[in-house]
């Protein structure tokens, strides 16, 4: 059975999107940084997503598009996943335009996950057992920021225990019935929106 989003569900992640990216923001006009430009593409960068919260709204956005669109994304995400794998295999990082990205620009931009739209500007986030996690930026804002040993960071970790809180919600506090998730969006396109196992 193919799992669903609630209204409320879905404005709650929306809630969580719109707080990421006022303060993704906020650290990039403090750093007076800018994709504006740049050469690379960070949609290439080799990703993975965690929740089934996310994979189901990323499918939100994949349904809206037409079916014959939707075709032929998985078709493209099937070549991604082979190509990741040989990288892999031989022991380089996958280096892979995502199946999303068509002219230089994501057809769900709308429902894109929470790497996706933190990664660029420094960021942190505190884990549980009280360790602390930074995370640099992309190579560009690297460059920018070479020196500072104390920028502006987005902090994450709110918003990732309100993204955890809302999967245990979601997977209706059965978490353990569920296979774990660690999937490129490649992956998650292959694979279609998550269904619940026959074990719940």
């Amino acid at each position: 059975m193919e799992m669903k989003l609630s209204s409320a569900m879905i404005e709650r992640m929306e809630k969580i999107y719109a707080d990421l990216e006022a303060s993704y923001d906020r650290v990039a006009h403090a750093l007076d940084f800018s994709c504006s430009g740049c050469d690379d593409n960070c949609c290439d960068s080799y990703f993975l997503h965690y929740t089934y919260i996310e994979w189901s709204y990323l499918w939100l956005g994949i349904q809206e598009l037409p079916e014959v669109q939707q075709q032929r994304l998985v078709e493209k995400a099937h070549h991604y996943v082979v190509g990741v794998e040989k990288a892999l295999q031989a022991g380089r990082r996958p280096q892979i335009m995502c199946p999303l990205n068509e002219d230089g620009l994501c057809l769900v931009y709308k429902h894109r996950l929470m790497v996706c739209r933190s990664h660029g500007v420094p960021a942190q986030m505190t884990r549980p057992d009280g360790k602390r996690i930074d995370f640099p930026g992309c190579f560009r804002c690297q460059e920018k920021i070479r020196g500072n040993d104390d920028p502006p960071r987005v902090e994450r970790t709110a918003m990732l225990g309100e993204l955890a809180r809302m999967e245990g919600e979601y997977l209706e506090n059965r978490r353990s019935h569920y296979p774990r998730v660690k999937m490129t969006i490649a992956e998650m396109l292959v694979k279609g929106p998550p269904k619940k196992p026959y074990s719940v």
